[in-house]
């Protein structure tokens, strides 16, 4: 009898074990995880990571407190053998156990890509590199590749024009033919049959609207007047007039926005010297934002040919319906920047 007892305590001791045992276990996979002061942290996992990879990023950003209960549980929930790639925000006190449904499942979190402001598509590469995996010598690549451009229908000159200012979400994981393809869907979207409508009326194609857009962004950064130079623009395009954009020319001659243009530079031979060349130059200058686009869709209506920049350097212009007045404004404009030492 005695015996019998002695077994029976050690039974419910050994249960009882077993019980404290799993309940560790279990507060361990499925009670709260790390907690941070900071707020949410990202994992990146890199496409090809591994399993042990994935662990020493974890570890690295103190995301898992108890590395065996991760591995345990990861190979029970056959997580290590199918490591997906991507961007992951993790939540303070998440659970090992929720951590890994979410890696395994690939349940990334998207990334806000915003590009504003941009002249070239290196510039481009550069700036969407910093939100996705792919580098920029690899997003450059796909931009010129020439089957690409050739399937939009578009010239290395005017491959710009397929991007649309904007803050876009995507995956970090993109590939850059799908980053393409989503621009690609984001430019059609744009230029809506309303869009097309208001080109068609001015004689100018969606390519060239941009590419007007984009020396009406240079010469100012004041929207409320970007539908006036516009205009002046295409008063000029209507009559055979060179458009004679300084922008233009200094992008021909590499030189930065401020630069002041002198008479030698004039000169320069290039499809973008708009001073001695009709029409408008091969492609756009730089990727014009939306708002530009409109303004020359909506131009403003007006009998101006001529316009530069006031005297008060306030970054307004003075606009002439002749030339003789335009001379008198320029010469207040250039009196004005001599008098601050601004020469070249």
């Amino acid at each position: 009898m005695k015996r019998s007892r002695v077994l029976l305590l050690i039974a419910v001791l050994v249960i009882a074990a077993g019980a404290i045992v799993g309940w560790r276990l279990y507060q361990r996979a499925f009670g709260p995880g790390p907690v941070f002061e900071d707020g949410d942290r990202i994992l990146l996992v890199p496409t090809g990571s591994d399993f042990d990879q994935v662990v020493d990023s974890l570890k690295a950003k103190k995301l898992i407190g108890d590395e065996e209960t991760f591995r345990m549980l990861a190979e029970r929930k056959k997580y290590a053998g199918r490591v997906k790639p991507g961007r992951y925000r993790i939540p303070s006190g998440m659970s090992v156990n929720e951590l890994i449904n979410k890696l395994r499942a690939g349940e990334q979190d998207p990334v806000r890509i915003t590009f504003t402001n941009i002249r070239t598509l290196p510039q481009l590469a550069g700036q969407v590199a910093k939100y996705i995996e792919p580098d920029s010598l690899r997003l450059i690549e796909v931009m010129h590749d020439r089957s690409t451009v050739d399937r939009l229908g578009l010239r290395s000159e005017t491959m710009i024009s397929l991007f649309i200012p904007n803050t876009y979400e995507v995956w970090w994981t993109t590939t850059p033919n799908e980053f393409l393809a989503r621009m690609e869907k984001e430019h059609n979207r744009f230029w809506n049959e309303e869009r097309k409508r208001k080109a068609a009326l001015l004689r100018l194609e969606p390519v060239e609207v941009s590419t007007l857009a984009s020396i009406v962004q240079a010469e100012t950064a004041k929207p409320d007047e970007a539908p006036i130079i516009a205009g002046v623009y295409l008063n000029r395009l209507r009559i055979g007039m060179p458009l004679q954009a300084d922008p233009t020319l200094k992008f021909a001659l590499g030189m930065d926005s401020v630069s002041r243009i002198l008479t030698a530079d004039l000169r320069v031979e290039s499809p973008y010297n708009t001073y001695t060349h009709t029409g408008l130059p091969p492609g756009p200058i730089n990727m014009p934002e939306p708002r530009y686009i409109d303004a020359v869709l909506d131009p403003r209506k007006h009998d101006f040919l001529y316009f530069c920049a006031r005297e008060t350097l306030d970054g307004y212009s003075n606009f002439a319906k002749s030339y003789e007045q335009h001379l008198v404004n320029a010469r207040k404009y250039q009196r004005a920047l001599n008098a601050r030492g601004i020469y070249r």
